[in-house]
């Protein structure tokens, strides 16, 4: 995977709408409904994600911003580059499934329309990972690692740094790794490929929220094969999907990274995983086969 923008939002004045697409490394995984991939996927299902209402109150509009997710989410919102809006930039937190007025805003003049920035991270930016021992996510007789923590071929930035690409045959069970929530799912992508305009934000995904308020990714899963929906409690070893190579992807594989908000930014922090085996190891000085996964 390679790093995208975060998710913009251009608004005129009364519009409500959500913001543009996203790489799902930079916590979103939207995806921009265009004919092409409308054609390739038939019933794809982009992640939710923060929407921007206005709404007019006397001389003033009134922000208030929706959150669809199973779990916090971080805003930033900001006029337009070039431009100033009186109360702007700003920055709130918006809590699970919940809706919140952010600021006031003063009416442009002479009718002109407000022309606005919303960026938008999951998760709170005060949390710390705890030292937890996560379960392997899967099944196998055998481990087979394409990329460990910081690979050199795409983990090699901050959200990835310490994301592990294992080696899965498409329709392997994937098992939540530890208990808690699911926040997001991105399902209904068929295909991958190595057009990052196409195929970054295609990556069919589980997003689960653990009690410290780190996030456990697991991307490239098969389309229709999701166990899980937003907002349900999964334990640690419960089935949460099958493994695919949807998105951009250059063979069958498991992406798992665990990622804190660090301010309207994600962060992969390194974990512990148990397999029967006993605790994995990896090379932390990158590698791995640089053909095999992303």
């Amino acid at each position: 995977m390679r790093r995208l923008p975060l998710p913009c939002l251009l608004l005129p004045l009364l519009a409500s709408a959500p913001a543009n697409a996203a790489d799902w490394r930079q916590g979103w995984g939207l995806v921009p409904q265009t004919p092409a991939a409308r054609t390739a996927d038939a019933t794809p299902h982009a992640a939710p994600m923060a929407r921007l209402r206005l709404q007019s109150l006397g001389d003033q509009w009134q922000a208030r911003i929706d959150n669809p997710l199973s779990g916090p989410v971080q805003i930033e919102l900001r006029a337009a580059p070039g431009t100033q809006v009186e109360g702007l930039p700003l920055q709130s937190l918006v809590q699970a499934t919940g809706s919140l007025v952010v600021g006031h805003l003063p009416s442009p003049a002479n009718g002109k329309a407000l022309d606005l920035r919303l960026q938008s991270v999951p998760g709170n930016p005060a949390a710390r990972a705890e030292d937890v021992a996560y379960r392997l996510p899967f099944q196998a007789a055998q481990l087979r690692v394409d990329q460990a923590p910081q690979g050199r071929f795409s983990h090699d930035d901050e959200e990835n740094r310490d994301a592990i690409d294992f080696a899965l045959p498409e329709a392997t069970q994937v098992l939540a790794a530890r208990e808690g929530t699911v926040m997001q799912v991105q399902d209904g992508f068929r295909g991958n490929g190595l057009d990052r305009e196409r195929d970054a934000g295609r990556a069919n995904f589980v997003r689960i929220l653990h009690s410290d308020g780190s996030m456990a990714m697991y991307a490239h899963l098969q389309a229709g094969g999701m166990r899980v929906r937003p907002g349900q409690a999964v334990q640690a070893g419960q089935p949460i999907g099958l493994s695919g190579n949807s998105g951009y992807s250059t063979a069958p594989h498991l992406h798992f990274v665990v990622q804190l908000n660090r301010g309207m930014g994600l962060r992969s922090v390194p974990v512990r995983i148990l397999a029967p085996q006993g605790e994995l190891h990896f090379a932390r000085e990158g590698g791995g086969d640089a053909s095999a996964g992303r």
